[in-house]
């Protein structure tokens, strides 16, 4: 029986990459992974040649069955995704409850732990999260406006991932509940974590939104923004 790895890669920096992580990609038969393109320049930049397979969201049961077979074959595999840990906001967990689901206890599967965006946000926020609500990227439309209740009536601070096409969006939403809701919210906004443009926003929405719409260039990127309602 094969051996499934979960492996973390950066989120932007290479040099995020692990000394374990960096021998378990060159010592697996196949990467599996979301974008073999991605994947590919982040192989390459190590100098590592194992072959590469496509998982991603779009996967059908014919490409799980693929990589249950080669578990079958006794070929260990890599899971990563395009940046970060795989099974946070991505496919990754879904062939994890496959794997397990076809094998039970006698599978292997084993965690290569490394960077991931939302610790690295908690890491640098400035105020407790000891405890929170990760509610990854907001659904585009339905159920959109349940999450955002969830986020106002949570006891404990909200995290969630945004694109530069909602990020707007999201702030304008936040600034509109907490009128209605006349509940203030703080929030901090980390974007392109790792990468050569990091930065990082804090205040109320409209502040932080009148920021990021004052230089364009701030609205690219990817962003992880966390919330909390200011303590009494």
């Amino acid at each position: 029986m094969g051996i499934l790895r979960i492996v973390a890669t950066p989120i932007g920096n290479l040099e995020d990459l692990t000394y374990r992580a960096r021998r378990i990609l060159a010592e697996s038969d196949f990467v599996l992974c979301e974008d073999t393109r991605v994947t590919k320049k982040l192989l390459d930049h190590y100098e590592i040649s194992t072959p590469t397979i496509s998982y991603h969201q779009h996967s059908n049961d014919l490409k799980t069955d693929k990589i249950i077979a080669l578990l079958k074959e006794d070929k260990n595999l890599a899971l990563v995704t395009d940046a970060g840990t795989p099974g946070i906001s991505d496919p990754g967990s879904s062939l994890v409850a496959a794997v397990r689901q076809e094998f039970g206890a006698g599978v292997k599967i084993e965690s290569v732990p490394g960077v991931s965006a939302l610790t690295a946000a908690i890491s640098i926020a400035g105020f407790g999260f000891d405890r929170f609500l990760f509610l990854g990227f907001l659904p585009h439309k339905k159920g959109r406006q349940t999450m955002l209740k969830e986020i106002f009536d949570s006891h404990y601070p909200a995290i969630a991932y945004e694109s530069k096409h909602r990020i707007v969006k999201l702030l304008e939403e936040l600034i509109k509940m907490s009128g209605e809701r006349k509940t203030p919210i703080e929030v901090r906004v980390a974007r392109e974590l790792t990468k050569l443009f990091e930065s990082f926003y804090s205040g109320r929405p409209e502040k932080v939104l009148s920021e990021l719409q004052s230089d364009p260039n701030s609205l690219k990127g990817e962003f992880v923004v966390l919330m909390e309602k200011p303590k009494k």
